[in-house]
């Protein structure tokens, strides 16, 4: 087997290559970039000679955001999003061209649920899950399938909080072994929407959080009705049944 590793953190891709030897190829790229998308077109068609039997889009950024910085969004669109299209525009011909392949593309509770607090990487998350649900109905007919992975709370760079700076895993989280594995088991029962718990949130939990959000439009309550006080105490007599 043949594996094609694309970050921008050049010490990570050097520690995998050590790790996995020469059956992975590498690329410091950033993904926002069409012109980085094109040198990666060109190593993968070199390693793999006109077959991708698995394509995993899972470059994310999280930083905070503000309405009056529109940098900030623009630059997590960059990547959240346009990442995502890239990857997509790039390899769709030849994956499609695979018999029997997937591709995954990583979302985020957040683009579902939509917490307050920062704005532009929930809609980037959303529009993710938009662009995965559009991609799997347009290869409905072709041996290509799709699935959004959807990881709970997991022990990764991009979640870790200045407490978590020294490398312990939180007892609540998952570990990246936990949402591989999830992943594999939900591939092989080809379910699109790939929603991990973790430690703390069941699937029960999840699938509660997410129907009380979709019952904000449902009921014309108002948006983010989840964290308003005056809806507290019915979302937590509505979650505890």
């Amino acid at each position: 087997m043949k594996v094609v590793i694309a970050d921008k953190d050049s010490s990570k891709l050097i520690e995998m290559k050590q790790n996995l030897g020469s059956a992975l190829a590498t690329l410091e790229m950033d993904v926002g970039r069409a012109e980085d998308w094109i040198r990666l077109q060109k190593l993968v068609d070199g390693n793999f000679q006109g077959r991708l039997d698995f394509l995993f889009l899972n470059a994310g950024i999280q930083p905070s955001s503000r309405w009056e910085d529109t940098s900030s969004f623009q630059t997590i669109f960059d990547v959240n999003l346009f990442g995502v299209v890239h990857g997509i525009s790039t390899f769709l011909p030849t994956i499609k061209a695979t018999p029997d392949s997937a591709i995954v593309i990583t979302g985020s509770k957040q683009g579902i649920t939509n917490p307050p607090s920062n704005p532009a990487y929930n809609a980037s998350k959303s529009a993710v899950k938009s662009i995965a649900e559009h991609l799997s109905y347009d290869l409905n007919d072709t041996t290509t399938n799709v699935h959004l992975l959807v990881p709970g709370w997991t022990f990764t760079g991009l979640g870790r909080s200045n407490a978590q700076s020294s490398g312990e895993k939180p007892a609540g989280a998952w570990t990246s072994e936990q949402v591989a594995n999830y992943l594999v088991e939900k591939m092989t029962q080809n379910e699109f929407y790939i929603i991990c718990p973790d430690n703390e949130v069941t699937e029960e939990m999840d699938a509660k959080r997410i129907a009380w959000a979709a019952q904000d439009l449902v009921r014309r309550r108002p948006p983010l009705s989840r964290w308003r006080e005056e809806f507290k105490e019915e979302f937590s007599n509505w979650n505890a049944t």
